[in-house]
């Protein structure tokens, strides 16, 4: 797109601001659509497993139901407790709402479709993932309020646990494709068997893939890991003080979060922008399309494990986490470690 515009006589630097610009709007506001259609969804999923409609009034289908409550909490004031540290009150929620943002700069929808290809592209979602803890820490101490803090210590304490073990799994992806770069990760995957493509189709990797899932609830506190807001013991957890646009913040945050474990679940196990068969015809369908239905489907398990599986206690969430995932994934990776060891290097 930079050569596009420097063939108009635009000067380089100009140029490459200008594409990067539209490359970044291009992500950012279809995501936005995506996410107030993907909490409609969410919606539709819980009503249909509860026996009930779900939105269905505003507009057709209730398809606006999800702008009609944006606008709401648009109208509404915001409102900032007397006690509140202000400045860090209102900087909280925007910090949640931009770092949801920045990790999908270096998500490939297809083969060169990617804002900043760049090596380390794994790394720079862990490094992007965990600074999501300092909204929530900082929100819950800003309220001066014993709930949203003790919400937010849970969040934090759950974050954190989750993310060791999901650095685990992932040091297992990245020694099969030999680099961090998503889009070579992706491509890594090809023809398992000689016809599947996905990591998940290894038998080294299934349980990693198993284990990703799981933790990418835990990480984004979706249900039966939502202890940060346990209606019984903590009202609506550590955003219980905010409302208006504030709140919508952290609601836009939490469902960009988890479109994007979705994305990275398809990424790093299950091929990505490829077909889920190695075949030719397949391939004449766009990468884009492939990644999108695979996003799709694992929100639908998500959104379907939000519906049917009980909360776990607190100290049932801590022990999965420390005794079962983070000493499972350390053994898969000397597995994986060993296993490449003696066949791919040579012993």
């Amino acid at each position: 797109m930079t050569a596009f515009f420097q063939s108009y006589g635009i000067p380089f630097e100009a140029a490459w601001l200008l594409s990067t610009v539209i490359g970044i709007l291009l992500i950012a506001l279809p995501l936005m659509l995506a996410v107030a259609m993907i909490i409609y969804a969410d919606r539709k999923i819980w009503a249909a497993m509860a026996l009930r409609r779900g939105p269905n009034v505003v507009g057709p289908f209730g398809l606006l139901q999800s702008f009609a409550d944006g606008l709401k909490v648009f109208l509404q004031e915001t409102i900032i407790p007397s006690a509140a540290n202000k400045g860090l009150f209102l900087i909280a929620p925007i910090i949640t709402f931009t770092v949801a943002l920045l990790a999908w700069a270096v998500v490939p929808f297809d083969v060169g479709v990617v804002l900043a290809d760049i090596n380390v592209g794994l790394l720079y979602i862990l490094a992007i993932s965990s600074l999501g803890v300092y909204g929530i820490v900082i929100a819950g101490w800003a309220s001066n309020s014993k709930y949203p803090f003790f919400s937010a210590m849970r969040a934090s304490a759950q974050m954190i646990s989750y993310e060791v073990s999901i650095g685990f799994i992932l040091i297992c992806v990245v020694l099969w494709a030999g680099s961090f770069n998503l889009s070579q990760i992706v491509e890594s995957q090809k023809g398992y068997y000689g016809f599947l493509n996905g990591n998940g189709f290894n038998p080294l990797l299934f349980p990693m893939a198993v284990m990703f899932l799981i933790s990418a609830m835990a990480e984004t506190a979706r249900a039966p890991f939502d202890l940060t807001e346990a209606e019984s013991e903590l009202v609506a957890g550590y955003q219980t003080e905010y409302s208006s646009m504030a709140f919508a913040l952290y609601w836009l945050g939490e469902y960009a979060n988890v479109i994007l474990m979705c994305a990275l679940n398809a990424i790093l196990f299950w091929g990505g922008y490829l077909p889920p068969v190695d075949w030719a015809p397949l391939y004449m369908v766009p990468g884009i399309i492939w990644l999108f239905a695979k996003i799709l489907f694992f929100f639908f398990v998500f959104s379907w494990v939000k519906a049917t599986v009980p909360r776990y206690r607190y100290d049932q969430l801590m022990r999965l986490g420390w005794k079962v995932f983070l000493p499972t994934s350390l053994l898969f990776v000397f597995l994986v470690s060993g296993f490449l060891m003696l066949t791919r290097y040579g012993g």
